[in-house]
């Protein structure tokens, strides 16, 4: 064995260890499959081998890195299955994340011991696949077929001690790992019949189709899912048989689309969190933070912030204010803790780093202060103006706006250095959005400190530019104006939301304006009246239906009427007479748009736009436009997020459905540099 083999073996009289050490997380790289693989020869003649990982983590997981090339000897189910047919047993001993090849690696050994707090999971789905080394052949063997699919079809991880119930461990110990395989190897029970030996236990034809209905649902046109599910009932086949079967389909699915898109997905998420904008720069240490404002959005970002680990101050206008803060934050805390997302004790912890008050000066010793109250430029510059006057000079100050320039938000306030935008998506102790904007005095520091508070909340944070609505909400403002000019030409709104929704979206454009309201955007189009374009189409259809009071959900009306007690959007005669009213009055012939000539127009646009932030500078790259969308928008992560939708569909169909949207709607769109390319213009 080299001596830069990430897979050791020693031997300790007749013990063999051996240890993965291949960080950050053990994945399986072709330098580990052929390191056990030779492990597995050199501990012959051993009457145990303890197989470890070095770190803090069990092997979890591929190495994704080498997805996209042909597979490399020796592959992983070879290796597994010399772990299991090996005349001297392992034991595999674990601790931290046992996933994927990990588990499929486990699961081969003859006997299984972990730590208390390790998690297991066979987590292929969320990267569009199905386990590729046995996982889908052993685990219901091991576990049985119902965790079996949540783990494989649903992503669910499961804890060491429900693992030991299923029947999928040998010991768990909260003491000495090693210790306790010592111990436990010491005085070995006879060797089990092999998991891939063992029959699968059969699950009534109604559970699974429970399972495959809750599946089917949360999937949104996600396909892995069920297809997980289709390759744990071969199972039910002798082994020889089946494994090879989960092996084809394993390797078909990276060639496809869909794991292309997630595995973009998740490479991208690790990207934006490293901007350029920030290299080189070290964050400060944030302790303490004042959020200003407690309506949703400050009492989400107070709570966010607690979850973070953080001191919070919340400051409100006044005492009546601030009680209804205090309520609103302590509420959302005790909801997690009903839900069981937080237990008692971290409860009572959060709260007692939580103050609220009505007086600025309980603020004066944060290390950030982030504005979170209406979207007004005179209140933000308000707030601003009471904040430079009670924290020290270079105390970050952060301003939580949609659309506004931070610019004339900042103006007037001393060193804009530590100045910067902190844009979060509502709820905010929900979503994992965050939007960060620099002004253009504001530090790498600052820049940075902004993205370590982020990952602090579990955010996933992308750098964006300045420009009216930054990254997210104008693209959103394009997809809406879109969806307008398909009402007016012939569409109306439950076709143009049922066409999102078999994009992937969790509902339509109309049905989410309906759920946030419709007040907000009427506002920004008010806001906008005096620099539009006159050249520019605009369409009045949603002011008219904002004028007839239908402002949504919580008026009780909206695109769409609902009954009282009732979310369920119906179509609306009323909405419906506005829409043919206008096309008529603007003399157009109306007429029917087919679902996919709705779809393609969305993912058209939305990758058009994106196409333009990033030429423009507003987004560093595709990957920020793309995660932005997914994290703020709902965009299906199986897609990749539009930039990857649109590398998918190609450029010139994406700039074809552009150029028809521009002949229907002149001096009303502007083609990318990249769709024009791809035009030959």
């Amino acid at each position: 064995m080299t001596t830069d083999s990430p897979v050791s073996v020693t031997r300790e009289g007749d013990l063999a260890w051996v240890t993965i050490d291949n960080p950050p997380v053990n994945a399986t790289s072709t330098a580990v499959r052929a390191g056990l693989a030779r492990a597995v020869i050199k501990v012959q003649g051993a009457r145990v081998a303890i197989l470890t990982c070095a770190g803090r983590t069990f092997v979890a997981g591929g190495d994704m890195s080498e997805f996209d090339a042909p597979p490399v000897e020796p592959h992983l189910p070879d290796v597994v299955q010399m772990i299991e047919d090996s005349e001297t047993p392992f034991v595999a001993v674990m601790q931290g994340n046992v996933l994927g090849g990990g588990f499929e690696i486990a699961m081969g050994c003859a006997w299984r011991i972990a730590a208390k707090d390790t998690r297991f999971g066979l987590p292929e789905v969320n990267v569009g696949l199905i386990p590729g080394a046995g996982g889908t052949q052993r685990a219901p063997r091991l576990i049985g077929m119902e965790a079996a699919i949540d783990m494989a079809a649903s992503g669910a991880m499961l804890d060491a001690e429900a693992v030991q119930a299923l029947g999928g461990l040998d010991l768990v110990t909260d003491g000495d790992l090693a210790m306790a395989a010592r111990g436990f190897v010491a005085d070995l029970p006879p060797r089990p019949v092999a998991v891939s030996q063992r029959d699968a236990t059969p699950i009534a034809a109604e559970v699974l189709e429970a399972k495959r209905a809750a599946v089917a649902k949360r999937a949104r046109g996600q396909a892995s899912g069920l297809l997980n599910i289709d390759a744990l009932q071969w199972a039910y086949l002798p082994f020889a048989e089946g494994q090879p079967k989960e092996r084809a389909l394993h390797l078909d699915l990276r060639q496809s689309a869909e794991s292309r898109a997630l595995r973009h997905a998740f490479f991208a998420e690790r990207e934006v969190a490293r901007p350029k904008a920030a290299e080189g720069a070290a964050p400060r240490d944030l302790q303490k933070i004042a959020v200003v404002g407690g309506g949703l959005m400050g009492a989400g970002i107070a709570t966010a912030s607690l979850g973070g680990g953080l001191k919070v101050v919340l400051v409100e206008r006044d005492a009546q204010a601030a009680s209804s803060a205090a309520d609103r934050v302590a509420g959302l805390i005790d909801g997690a803790v009903a839900r069981g997302k937080l237990s008692a004790d971290k409860a009572v912890e959060q709260k007692a780093r939580f103050i609220v008050t009505a007086d600025y000066a309980d603020a004066a010793d944060v290390d950030l202060a982030v504005e979170a109250v209406f979207e007004d430029l005179e209140v933000k510059r308000a707030v601003f103006r009471q904040l430079a006057e009670v924290v020290a000079s270079d105390t970050i100050l952060g301003t939580n706006t949609s659309y506004i320039d931070p610019r004339e938000i900042f103006e007037g306030i001393p060193n804009l250095s530590r100045c910067v935008g902190l844009h979060f998506f509502s709820p905010a102790h929900v979503m994992k959005l965050l939007e960060i904007v620099p002004l253009p005095e504001t530090s790498t520091e600052v820049l940075a400190t902004g993205f370590a508070f982020g990952k602090r909340l579990r955010k996933v944070s992308v750098l964006a530019g300045i420009c009216d609505g930054f990254i997210g909400n104008r693209m959103l403002a394009e997809y809406r104006r879109a969806a307008e000019y398909m009402l007016a030409d012939g569409a109306l709104p439950q076709e143009v939301d049922a066409a999102a929704r078999e994009i992937g979206f969790p509902m339509g454009p109309f049905e989410l304006q309906d759920l946030t309201g419709l007040q907000i955007a009427w506002a920004n189009r008010k806001r906008q009246a005096g620099s539009r374009d006159p050249a520019q189409r605009y369409v009045t259809i949603s002011d008219q239906v904002c004028e007839l009071d239908r402002l949504g959900q919580r008026s009780g009306k909206g695109w769409y009427d609902y009954v009282e007690g009732d979310r369920k959007p119906r179509p609306s005669a009323e909405v419906e007479a506005v829409i043919t009213g206008y096309s008529k009055a603007q003399g157009i012939v109306r007429r029917s748009l087919a679902r996919e000539e709705i779809m393609a127009r969305i993912l058209s646009v939305l990758a058009n736009e994106g196409a333009r932030i990033v030429e423009e500078g507003i987004a560093e790259t595709d990957a920020a436009v793309d995660m932005v969308q997914i994290h703020g928008y709902a965009f299906p992560r199986w897609r990749g997020g539009p930039m990857q939708a649109a590398d998918e569909l190609g450029w010139d169909r994406v700039a074809a459905v552009m150029a028809r949207l521009a002949e229907e709607s002149p001096n009303s769109w502007t083609l990318s540099a990249r769709a024009s390319e791809a035009a030959g213009v």
